[in-house]
């Protein structure tokens, strides 16, 4: 017992992220995760002293990879849903909902459209239920932008802090219309099976949030 409690005391806990949704999480110039979340999940992993590693994993299979054990927790900008709590756990939420924006090359209106959206996303659920628009999916954020500028869709919608640096660098695009709030805050993303990880991230992201840090 005294060998097992040990163990787990010094396992390793791996933390699943895209690696491609700045300014949340994108890999660096030396191929390591870097942005806001690696920020956080350094800082979270510290204070619930949890020896912790990075990997990555595309976006479609990041929660069946979760499931079946690849890595112990998602921290991808990942917003907390009914729909995903089915199958998962959900830490307290570490951001409130950023809001989305869509992103076009000319001012349009969006119940019209052709809209462009990352496969399993809120924003693609929220298209899907917009009547009279048209979803159009795509694995990666990149290949949203992509389809925008190469005519296969009249606009995107996603999270505008990822899209707000896209506008600016591309004279093309723009954001149009008013922002659309969706999901219920951002949070780890935890096998259900995981309840004690699951408090002490918890307990960490408390912490963070009292003293400010967060």
């Amino acid at each position: 017992l005294t060998a097992g409690l040990a163990l787990a005391e010094t396992k390793t806990i791996r933390l699943g992220t895209e690696g491609a949704y700045p300014p949340y999480n994108f890999l660096d110039d030396n191929g390591e995760v870097a942005g806001f979340e690696r920020a956080v999940g350094d800082e979270l992993c510290a204070r619930a002293e949890l020896t912790c590693e990075w990997v990555t994993n595309e976006w479609d299979s990041i929660i069946p990879n979760l499931v079946s054990g690849n890595y112990d927790v998602i921290i991808a900008g990942m917003s907390i849903t009914d729909e995903r709590d089915e199958v998962i756990d959900f830490s307290d939420p570490y951001t409130q909902p950023d809001p989305s924006a869509y992103l076009a090359m000319s001012d349009m209106d969006m119940s019209k459209a052709v809209i462009a959206a990352q496969s399993g996303t809120i924003q693609a659920s929220h298209i899907a239920s917009m009547a009279g628009a048209t979803l159009v999916e795509f694995a990666t954020p990149e290949e949203t932008i992509a389809a925008v500028k190469n005519g296969e869709a009249d606009a995107v919608l996603a999270d505008r802090a990822f899209l707000e640096p896209v506008a600016e660098a591309d004279a093309d695009l723009m954001l149009v219309g008013e922002n659309v709030m969706l999901g219920g805050g951002i949070g780890l993303g935890i096998r259900e099976s995981d309840t004690e990880l699951r408090e002490k991230f918890n307990a960490a992201i408390q912490s963070m949030k009292a003293d400010g840090s967060l």
